[in-house]
């Protein structure tokens, strides 16, 4: 299968498809830049009032809670994207078989959690149990939440999605004045005050996608569907295994470092690590946008994912290029104590490059249903990313978990686009180098899309 000859034709149908698309990104794009605004600054307030041990210990609470809902997630938030989008009449059963699942299986998970960590205190580093046991809470909120967006993503509705997302991560910086600026509580109030969050956004959702099911009014009724549950575990387990794969080579190196060189460098890395996923934030807003449009189109059409992708390897480069003198500036807002964070992201930056044409590339293989050899690929970069950190952190630190990190994203990237390339034909170039009319289209697209977001906030 080769790249198909239509992408050189014009026509208003595909103009203004690429137009709203282009708008579908900035909107989400401005929501997500807003969210790392909240949370750099809330880690700022962490930083500056507990200080990098502080830090680390927060960050560590978080990323034990966020691994714990990817891994019960089974894959159906992804599912769901994938079989709303082919057929919005699922939506009902969809959702309740969801919903259903992720409160049975978040809430016994919350509780194994709660007991790893008073059995096991040790396997959380410095973290007191506590507040172990009151993150914990959050799981099946959190799972309702994840699953919730990606039913109004499916459904095209980028507008609720985008508004619901930053609503609920922006009580992170709010959570952290109240209780610290404010209150000088501690990291406590925190915990507890992100947890109380979570749970009132995923009572939210149930009750916003309930609303919209209503309005729908196919006649369907809103039960459980069985078999169909079924079509969404099958493919949900192929993209869990990718995506819990994915989710340990971002996460498990901060556990790593905190193990072996305690809460102070785990605090130091966890902002570089924020920095690199920040830098990641446009690939993922393209890659989370065109999942639904490809698998809601011909699969056998590759000219709109090489095209996003030469546009997304463009981008990155200007980002990761302008990244390197800004990398200087962090010591300086986080404190003198964070002084090796720029090596740690210039480490880094190679492998955010390429891990974020990755996602994008991704995209097509996920719309045609998931081959096995993706979640294939995944794990074999996952013992690499683990023997690599696991060979590398207790001797040379943070550093080492970043090389690591660089390394892994590397080879995924090497795998899915050199897959991409024997699957359906396409050169290397057609995926990674921007063409000189789509510079041209670019300027005029990119102004357009600033006013029309603010049109498409207001409608939305």
């Amino acid at each position: 299968m080769s790249e198909q000859p239509s992408e050189n034709i014009s026509s208003p149908n595909r103009h203004s498809a690429s137009r709203r698309f282009s708008v579908h990104v900035a909107w989400t794009l401005t929501a997500r830049v807003l969210m790392a605004i909240n949370s750099v600054a809330a880690g700022i307030i962490v930083a500056r009032w507990l200080g990098a041990e502080g830090l680390g210990q927060l960050a560590v609470i978080n990323v034990a809670v966020a691994t714990i809902v990817q891994l019960c997630s089974a894959g159906l938030p992804s599912a769901n994207t994938y079989f709303i989008s082919q057929d919005k009449r699922h939506l009902a059963a969809t959702a309740l078989n969801s919903l259903i699942f992720a409160s049975v299986v978040g809430g016994l998970l919350a509780f194994g959690l709660i007991l790893l960590a008073v059995w096991w205190p040790g396997l959380f580093g410095f973290v007191p149990p506590r507040l172990i046991g009151i993150a914990a809470i959050s799981i099946p909120f959190q799972l309702i939440t994840l699953i919730g967006l990606n039913i109004f993503l499916a459904l095209g509705r980028v507008g609720r999605f985008n508004t619901l997302d930053l609503v609920g991560q922006s009580f992170v910086l709010l959570n952290a004045i109240v209780a610290l600026v404010i209150l000088n509580a501690g990291l406590w109030l925190i915990v507890t005050l992100n947890t109380g969050a979570s749970v009132a956004v995923g009572l939210l959702i149930i009750a916003l996608v309930g609303a919209y099911g209503a309005k729908m009014k196919d006649g369907r009724p809103w039960r459980p569907d069985a078999p169909l549950f079924g079509r969404m575990i099958r493919y949900g387990a192929k993209f869990h295994i990718a995506t819990l794969a994915g989710l340990l080579i971002f996460r498990i190196d901060l556990l790593v470092v905190n193990h072996f060189r305690g809460a102070g460098e785990a605090g130091v890395y966890s902002v570089a690590s924020q920095v690199a996923m920040m830098l990641m934030l446009l690939p993922g807003v393209i890659a989370t946008l065109l999942f639904p449009r490809v698998a809601a189109e011909d699969a056998s059409r590759t000219d709109l994912t090489c095209r996003v992708s030469r546009h997304t390897a463009f981008v990155m480069f200007l980002v990761c290029v302008v990244s390197v003198p800004m990398s200087f500036v962090l010591p300086v807002l986080y404190g003198h104590a964070f002084r090796d964070v720029t090596v740690q992201l210039l480490i880094l930056l190679p492998g955010v490059f390429l891990i974020g044409i990755e996602s994008v590339l991704v995209q097509y293989l996920n719309a045609i249903g998931l081959p096995i050899a993706v979640p294939l690929f995944w794990l074999l970069t996952l013992v690499v990313n683990i023997s690599l950190t696991f060979g590398l952190v207790p001797s040379l630190g943070a550093r080492g978990a970043a090389f690591a990190s660089t390394v892994s994203y590397t080879l995924i990237f090497a795998l899915v686009a050199v897959y991409f390339r024997v699957r359906t034909g396409s050169t290397l170039s057609s995926m990674l180098l921007i063409r000189g009319g789509e510079l041209r289209a670019l300027s005029t697209v990119l102004p357009a899309s600033r006013g029309a977001v603010r049109a498409r906030k207001a409608k939305d």
